[in-house]
């Protein structure tokens, strides 16, 4: 099967620092350069899309210096690649509750935003702030003080209030460490996706894995509610 958009929940690592008796910090350092493996090698693939949960409505309530700290690896990530990436013909989305955002943070979100803005290439989309479920309410609100009739509300109208507007629904959703759920995941748009669960940390998810669940993703038949060609016989 063709892929075209690929969203990954970036799972586990904290438990790749601690098992290594390390600051969770440094989990999160690891991962950033994971980040930075993925966007090469779905630019490498040809995909589309890549999505990454980068951080979530829920985050909020870590410890305040966990989330400055990752605040800190994500503008030292923008500022180091924005150029290169660029010059990759990518166009980068920031997604979710943006104006949450430290006012540093969100202004170099936006400035990677603007400057990507006109390329034509694969799309890197970063849930900050994210919560599937405040995206639907979000949306829904901005339909009503545009007066939106209810009867003029339809899928494809939906879509257009969403954070993910423009972006393709993602093929594949990916998660890292174990865990099997969503949470709180681009809820909408993960309607008709596959799944893929991985027991390996995200610091430890590179290239080879990622073409390993790509791989195992064009295993299979999706259906869409139809009959596989092989019942249809």
């Amino acid at each position: 099967m063709k892929l075209k958009h690929a969203a990954l929940i970036m799972d586990g690592n904290g438990r790749w620092a601690k098992s290594r008796g390390l600051p969770r910090i440094e989990g999160h350092r690891q991962g950033v350069k994971r980040v930075n493996e993925i966007i090469d090698t779905a630019l490498e693939l040809g995909l589309k899309a890549v999505t990454f949960y980068t951080f979530s409505m829920e985050n909020w309530q870590r410890p305040r210096t966990e989330v400055n700290a990752l605040m800190g690896l994500l503008k030292t990530f923008v500022k180091s690649e924005m150029r290169r990436l660029h010059e990759q013909n990518v166009v980068f989305r920031a997604v979710g509750d943006i104006d949450r955002l430290p006012p540093g943070v969100r202004t170099l979100m936006r400035e990677f935003e603007d400057l990507t803005k006109k390329n034509k290439g694969l799309i890197v989309s970063s849930a900050l702030s994210y919560g599937g479920r405040s995206e639907i309410i979000n949306a829904v609100q901005n339909m009503i003080e545009k007066g939106v009739r209810p009867l003029e509300v339809d899928e494809k109208l939906m879509e257009s209030f969403l954070y993910t507007a423009g972006i393709p629904d993602p093929d594949l959703i990916i998660r890292t460490s174990g865990e099997m759920r969503l949470s709180n995941f681009l809820l909408w748009q993960a309607a008709y996706s596959e799944f893929y669960f991985t027991d390996v940390h995200w610091p430890d998810f590179g290239r080879d894995a990622f073409i390993a669940a790509l791989s195992d993703y064009r295993s299979r038949e999706r259906r869409f509610g139809a009959l596989s060609r092989k019942a249809a016989t």
